[in-house]
């Protein structure tokens, strides 16, 4: 009963200022003690709520409409709470809240619960406040929402308002963004955003129980529909003010394909945007970032040939692009810096094989050419490459050699012993003893075949060059006999037991079952590597010729 007391003295304050309607010192309070927000604050075992309520019943509909210091309405302050149901009581109240701006940017209720990511009682607020209230004409209020919509996932909401004002797509909210910039920084929205491994994109493409996923690239679709269909009409001034040559360049350095296609399919000549700093066009850009299916896109479209000799600000062409490596280079999603020289490489030969071959000797402001470029901002990788690739090869050397070990001593001291008078094995005449023999054989070559192959990679010369198909050549084969071998070897350590232990299969079965396990977290360690390598090395290349133009 103490505890009550105590609890319900320190509160009188609080409960005090709530009655009176002095919003700034109760928020004061509920800095140091959020807590008191649930707790019984007096001794009829009121909480703050109950207080507020009651007061907002008696409170005129002027008073509600005055603001606090920070230039919140009472219906401001609780729509950044997100408190649904004192807003309810307060909007029954004086529904002319619902439009008064609040704070600096004068946002009214519905944008502040957006912004404050309170989105169940935005969606309350979007069915009570007036629509013309959102309007682009009245101001930042409708830009704001669509873009908060857009980064909270609500993208109903968002194509809602769209449908009624299309000219939001273009405007510009708080902080200067415009609907179609947001879209593309949800990366997530789309799937080229959304590297699923492969068993995910199995369900995602045939069984399609990925449910919310679907939904959000659905109403993300339906929102960037809805957003190109303004933009025919807009001068080149109006889509920089509305920042889309910025969402078209954010979207190519993204690798967002669905919201190039969307936009340059509507707006060709996007395809001649630049940056500002650089000057560099959407060609340029896309090689920077190293986005494949973006360069083979806009590689299709009828005006490459104009497009490809152009440079930028430092009189770099696109092959000089190409040479470059920097931090904005796409490699974040290739494994290991040996397979990213290989990519780079891959980069530098396919935009070497499209451009004239003029450019192949012009040089840039700096009097370099495209290949001294390449090898002065490679060497880091190169040297990273040579580490990584001897790191694995050593470790793997040494199991190789461990296994070539085993498998000669298990061939010379075989299950059973030899016969005394013929000197050849006992139990030569088995099926399980010729197992063991081809096993072992097996095994033994395979992983001398491994060791010579990671030797091979140790000495290597490691120019540029061999990263481009040498060395993943030997590591692929090192790899791939060196689990082989593993496997071979686990047999052949299963028929042994065969041998020894014949007719006691409540022993031998479960160890062969055991002996898998070393196979299988091997395999798992090393397949993935292995077959990012080979698709790497051996598979269709980087480009995309085949794919579809846009325009």
């Amino acid at each position: 009963m103490q505890n009550n007391e105590n609890n319900h003295l320190q509160y009188v304050d609080f409960a005090k200022n709530i009655r009176k309607g002095d919003w700034n010192a109760a928020k004061d309070f509920l800095r140091l003690h959020p807590e008191a927000v649930s707790e019984q604050i007096s001794y009829s075992g009121n909480t703050a709520l109950h207080i507020a309520e009651e007061l907002v019943k008696q409170m005129s509909e002027e008073n509600l409409e005055i603001k606090d210091n920070d230039g919140l309405t009472v219906l401001g302050c609780s729509a950044i709470v997100g408190n649904i149901q004192i807003t309810k009581c307060i909007t029954q109240k004086n529904r002319r809240l619902l439009s008064i701006g609040n704070s600096t940017h004068q946002l009214i209720p519905i944008v502040l619960a957006a912004v404050y990511n309170a989105i169940d009682l935005a969606r309350y607020l979007y069915s009570e406040t007036p629509p013309e209230d959102l309007k682009p004409e009245n101001g930042i209020n409708g830009a704001t929402f669509i873009t908060r919509c857009i980064y909270t996932k609500a993208f109903d909401m968002a194509l809602k308002l769209l449908e009624h004002y299309p000219s939001l797509a273009t405007a510009l909210d708080m902080r200067g963004e415009s609907p179609v910039l947001a879209l593309v920084c949800m990366s997530f929205a789309y799937p080229s955003g959304n590297q699923l491994i492969f068993w995910k994109q199995w369900i995602y493409h045939r069984i399609k129980q990925i449910y919310e996923l679907k939904l959000l690239h659905y109403q993300s679709a339906q929102l960037l529909s809805r957003v190109c269909h303004e933009l025919p009409g807009l001068s080149d001034q109006q889509l920089s003010d509305a920042r889309v040559l910025d969402a078209v360049l954010r979207a190519i350095q993204k690798g967002l394909i669905e919201f190039v296609i969307a936009v340059l399919s509507t707006k060709n000549e996007l395809v001649w945007s630049k940056t500002r700093e650089t000057l560099r066009n959407t060609f340029m850009w896309a090689v920077q970032h190293r986005q494949h299916k973006i360069f083979c896109l806009i590689y299709r479209c009828h005006i490459k040939n104009a497009i490809l000799p152009s440079v930028d600000s430092k009189n770099n062409n696109i092959l000089h692009v190409a040479a470059i490596l920097d931090s904005s280079s796409g490699l974040r999603t290739v494994p290991g810096a040996a397979l990213q020289m290989q990519r780079e490489l891959q980069w530098y030969k396919e935009v070497e094989s499209v451009v004239h071959p003029f450019l192949l000797e012009s040089t840039n402001e700096d009097g370099r050419t495209t290949r001294e470029l390449f090898t002065e901002t490679h060497k880091e990788l190169v040297d990273k490459g040579e580490k990584w690739m001897k790191e694995i090869a050593t470790s793997c050397t040494v199991v190789g050699a461990l296994i070539i070990t085993i498998m000669f001593a298990a061939a010379i001291t075989v299950p059973g012993g030899n016969d005394s008078t013929t000197g050849l094995p006992m139990f030569l005449n088995s099926k399980e003893f010729t197992l063991f023999v081809i096993c072992d054989a097996l095994s033994l070559l395979s992983s001398s075949t491994s060791v010579l192959m990671f030797l091979g990679i140790l000495t290597s010369r490691y120019a540029e060059q061999d990263f481009l198909e040498s060395l993943p050549r030997k590591m692929i084969i090192g790899l791939s006999t060196l689990i082989f071998s593993i496997a071979t070897m686990m047999i052949t350590f299963c028929a042994c037991l065969f041998i020894i232990l014949h007719g006691k299969s409540w022993m031998v079965i479960p160890v062969i079952c055991l002996a898998g396990v070393p196979v299988a977290l091997f395999t798992l360690t090393q397949f993935r590597l292995l077959i990012d390598m080979f698709n790497s090395t051996y598979g269709s290349g980087i480009f995309d010729r085949n794919m579809d133009s846009w325009s």
